[in-house]
C-alpha cells in the first residue's frame, strides 16, 4: 500500500477562521486517501519554534512515498520561510518521498496520486 503524509497549517492557529470547521474538512479530506488504497496521515504545523520538531517526528515515523504540502502554507506570503523550512526538512528526513502540492485540502489525494 502506498503512503502519503499531508502537511498543513494548523487551523486553530489561523485568526478569523473557524478552526473546528476547517479541521473537520481536513479530516474528511484525509479519509478519502483510504478510499484510494493509500495509507495517509496528516501533520498540522504552526509558524513557531515547534514546527521543525513536529514535522521531523512525522517525516521519520515511516518511509513515506509522497509528502503533500498544503496550499495554505504555500500561498500565504507571510509563511514563505515556513514553506522553505518544510521543503528542506522533507528533503533531509524523507529523501525517498516525492513532494506534491495541493491547491486546497480537497484535492490532496489527486496531488499525491500524481506521484504514486
Amino acid at each position: 500500500m502506498s503512503s502519503a503524509l499531508v502537511v498543513g497549517y494548523d487551523p486553530q492557529a489561523m485568526p478569523g477562521v473557524d478552526g473546528q470547521a476547517l479541521r473537520a474538512a481536513l479530516d474528511g479530506a484525509l479519509s478519502r486517501f483510504g478510499e484510494h488504497g493509500i495509507d495517509a496521515a496528516m501533520v498540522l504545523v504552526v509558524f513557531d519554534e515547534s514546527a521543525e520538531s513536529t514535522l521531523v517526528t512525522s517525516l521519520t515515523k515511516q518511509p513515506w512515498d509522497v509528502v503533500v504540502v498544503g496550499g495554505g502554507i504555500r500561498k500565504t506570503e507571510q509563511l514563505l520561510p515556513l514553506f522553505e523550512q518544510i521543503v528542506n526538512l522533507i528533503r533531509r528526513h524523507a529523501p525517498q518521498a516525492a513532494i506534491a502540492f495541493n491547491t486546497s485540502g480537497g484535492d490532496s489525494v489527486e496531488a499525491a496520486q500524481r506521484w504514486l
